[in-house]
């Protein structure tokens, strides 16, 4: 199953820079919130359409509005990083808004890990780990340069 989500996260990745780019040109072309709005319209309506395929219902909508409302944070995230994406990459550029993303990202990544946040296993910062992230950022800031 790591290999599956190892391939996921590659697919993950490459789709974010792909998308970065038509949201970059297409908040240029309509606004950046109609736009975003419209993104997400659009993946709402896809994503019903998958639960309800692979679900069988859209019975778990009823189930998330039990949850904790930090919880719908992922939905906040997702509609900032978007929004983010499509304001920075006519700016900045592709290459800079995913490495700063995907710097921060990481960066994110390993505080939650280290204290482990959100009800997550506790992974210590090694070494290796910590000089990833230092060479990451170094990337994200050179990615300016243009």
């Amino acid at each position: 199953m790591s290999a599956v989500a190892v391939l996921l996260s590659l697919l993950a990745g490459l789709s974010g820079s792909v998308q970065a780019a038509v949201m970059g040109r297409f908040g240029q072309r309509i606004g950046t919130f109609e736009a975003l709005a419209f993104a997400s319209a659009l993946q709402a309506a896809l994503t019903a359409i998958l639960l309800v395929a692979v679900r069988g219902s859209a019975g778990g909508y009823a189930e998330a509005t039990r949850q904790p409302a930090w919880m719908w944070l992922g939905g906040v995230m997702g509609a900032f990083i978007v929004l983010t994406v499509t304001v920075a990459t006519p700016r900045i550029g592709t290459a800079a808004t995913i490495g700063l993303l995907i710097a921060g990202q990481l960066g994110m990544g390993v505080a939650i890990d280290r204290f482990g946040l959100f009800g997550f296993e506790q992974i210590g910062i090694s070494w290796p780990r910590a000089l990833g992230v230092g060479l990451l950022a170094i990337g994200a800031a050179l990615s300016l340069h243009r």
